[in-house]
């Protein structure tokens, strides 16, 4: 079976947020298939596009695993279902977001899954706890390390990150 890295960004502004992504990464560390699990420090963030709700509470997962995108994918969505998330409307609150956001070097568009994720390259509460953990890792659509797309971001995007709790 072949392991392969995959990055993780987890999200939350309602309900018990810290609680909540503590408890997703405790169900990510007990998945069978899933090893190396690396968990960056929480990060408050602002929200993005709808801007009328609570700052978001953002982590970034680091992990190999033998799962293929779309086990990853089902993952992600049990563990939003589980967490109670309801999707009301676009960028709007949620208990749980689960994004994968690079799955090793692979490359893909499906209506399901895009592969790496759509934005990751433009969103600091993706970037920033990736950056920490996986600083070198290098998105292969783009041919930049996680750092690089970092410093190429715009410093009023960075201005709504902050860590809170290492």
């Amino acid at each position: 079976m072949r392991m392969e890295k995959v990055l993780l960004s987890l999200g939350s502004n309602l309900g018990e947020s810290l609680d909540i992504i503590k408890n997703a990464c405790n169900d990510i560390k007990a998945d069978n298939d899933i090893q190396e699990v690396i968990i960056s420090s929480y990060y408050q963030t602002k929200p993005v596009g709808y801007k009328d709700q609570d700052d978001f509470i953002n982590i970034a997962i680091s992990l190999t695993t033998t799962k293929t995108p779309y086990q990853m994918l089902d993952l992600c969505a049990f563990l939003e279902q589980k967490y109670q998330r309801v999707r009301l409307f676009k960028n709007g609150p949620r208990t749980l977001d689960v994004d994968i956001i690079a799955f090793g070097e692979v490359i893909m568009e499906e209506e399901k899954l895009i592969l790496p994720h759509p934005r990751m390259h433009q969103r600091a509460f993706v970037l920033a706890p990736l950056k920490e953990i996986e600083p070198n890792f290098v998105i292969t659509k783009y041919q930049k390390s996680i750092s690089q797309l970092y410093d190429l971001l715009d410093d009023t995007e960075k201005q709504g990150v902050k860590i809170i709790h290492g």
